[in-house]
């Protein structure tokens, strides 16, 4: 690299930084996918994560929802998502209080599941979801706005009617909510306002500042002011956001990276929809025969046919033929191209491209592989879900339960594992149920895994499967029925067969 002046001065005085200089230039100039060229245009992202939500969020949210409401695939894609990190009952819970020698509370878990059976029918203050159902609203603003509120309630309050057991509720509130203009800096060493959240000098949400009404319904969101909302306690709001940068108060959509490959992919299927129409109107021409025979006189007569199974042409003149449009559709290409670009939106959303596309071809490995690495992502997904949402709810359901006297924790509890719990995400399907049965079959004969465990990824509770199974034995023994009855049926034949002989 050549020196300039200033590097000439600096060898002149310090030859051996000058040296350290050149190769920290050197080293620097490697890096050439960083260099903008005439061919390599590159665009940089210099704002701050906050900058950047506060200039696109908004526009993302409103994109994403046109999206969802007109666009077919973008709909699959959030209902393949919401399948598979909540399903259809929801994220279950299994309580876990343990006694002070460590053991399982199971008494006491009983209790606390009836409870929570009683709260899940009506555990939101509209009263028009249960929990699964709210779970998945929940789930479906996350995934397509970029984030989702929920106000926890407990107690008594103004023209609230719990309608359960234990006296708490939550009010699910879409993104809108929280004002993303209101922004406020740090006065007398107090936190600053972020896009509608109070933080602390740490960066600690400590509040939030919430809309009384739905600020896109009437007046109430076309300039903010405060009287225009309430501040919330920091205690009592859950926030659930898609986030891809540390310190990011606000979340993005989902489908922020692939919002122009939908645009894109939904154009040209239009487009192809449209030839394969006009391709499926069939359109014919007379093909004129040589100049000599051209009757200028008859130029003028309008001739027309109407194409029918069978017909045969008798008006035909002299070196006249008939010939079709042909306009090459529908495209062969088609299908190959679209199921290119639902593999790029499968790797920005996170659905397996088999799960959008309902295509399920290949071996059993090819799709087992599939399916795995595509459960890593819903598993992922289930967690930040679990977390933010499923276990704050149920934490503070069972706080709420306790004050109101309807659970009783009896002496020997550890107090610190009242609110513990197992929480079951929707279970990794089985593509083929006999070699899956059998594989967690051997796992458990060899002690690699415990039979609760397998229950649990199957989506069940042990507890309940113990108990119908007890049950169910019972009520076989009863009726004088074998306990496995398929099995005594296979080998009737075959005793028969040995009796004769």
């Amino acid at each position: 690299m050549a020196k300039n002046i200033i590097d000439n001065a600096i060898e002149y005085v310090a030859p051996g930084y000058a040296l350290k200089r050149m190769q920290a230039r050197n080293i620097i100039a490697y890096y050439e996918a960083a260099k903008s060229t005439r061919k390599q245009k590159l665009t940089r992202a210099t704002n701050s994560p906050n900058g950047e939500v506060q200039q696109a969020g908004q526009s993302l949210r409103q994109i994403a929802r046109h999206l969802e409401q007109n666009h077919d695939l973008a709909v699959g894609v959030i209902n393949t998502l919401i399948a598979n990190i909540v399903g259809p009952n929801g994220i279950g819970i299994e309580p876990q209080p343990r006694k002070a020698d460590g053991t399982i509370d199971d008494v006491l878990a009983r209790r606390i599941l009836d409870l929570w059976k009683d709260w899940t029918m009506a555990p939101e203050v509209t009263r028009q979801h249960d929990w699964p159902s709210a779970q998945r609203m929940l789930a479906r603003s996350w995934l397509r706005d970029g984030e989702v509120f929920a106000q926890t309630i407990t107690g008594n309050a103004a023209a609230l009617n719990h309608g359960t057991k234990v006296p708490f509720s939550i009010e699910m509130l879409e993104a809108d909510y929280v004002p993303m203009e209101y922004n406020q800096l740090a006065t007398n060493g107090q936190g600053q306002i972020v896009q509608g959240i109070e933080l602390n000098a740490w960066g600690a949400p400590t509040a939030y500042h919430v809309y009384k009404a739905n600020p896109l319904e009437g007046s109430a969101g076309v300039m903010f002011g405060s009287a225009d909302t309430r501040r919330l306690p920091a205690s009592a709001v859950l926030h659930l956001k898609n986030v891809v940068r540390i310190r990011q108060a606000r979340g993005v959509s989902v489908f922020a990276s692939v919002l122009t490959r939908f645009d894109d992919l939904k154009d040209y299927e239009e487009s192809e929809r449209i030839a394969a129409k006009i391709a499926a109107s069939m359109a014919g021409y007379i093909k004129k025969g040589s100049p000599d025979l051209y009757d200028p006189d008859a130029s003028g007569e309008a001739r027309g046919m109407k194409f029918a199974p069978g017909m045969i042409f008798d008006d035909l003149r002299p070196g006249e033929e008939i010939g079709t449009i042909d306009t090459n559709r529908p495209n062969p290409n088609l299908l190959n191209y679209r199921n290119g670009q639902l593999k790029a939106i499968a790797a920005g959303t996170g659905p397996t491209f088999s799960s959008i596309a309902k295509t399920y071809d290949g071996t059993y490995s090819a799709q087992r592989q599939e399916l795995v690495e595509g459960y890593a992502m819903y598993a992922t997904m289930a967690n930040e879900f679990v977390g933010r949402i499923v276990r704050p709810v149920y934490e503070r359901f069972i706080a709420a339960a306790i004050a109101s006297g309807q659970l009783i924790v009896p002496r020997g509890t550890a107090a610190d594992t009242i609110d513990d719990a197992a929480y079951l995400p929707p279970s990794m399907p089985w593509i083929d149920p006999k070699k899956e049965a059998e594989a967690w079959g051997m796992l458990e004969d060899r002690c690699y895994v415990s039979g609760p465990e397998i229950i649990r990824k199957r989506g069940g509770n042990p507890i309940d499967t113990l108990e119908q199974q007890a049950r169910w034995l019972r009520e076989k023994a009863d009726n004088d029925v074998p306990v496995n009855a398929g099995m005594q049926q296979q080998q009737q034949p075959q005793n028969t067969q040995e009796a004769d002989q």
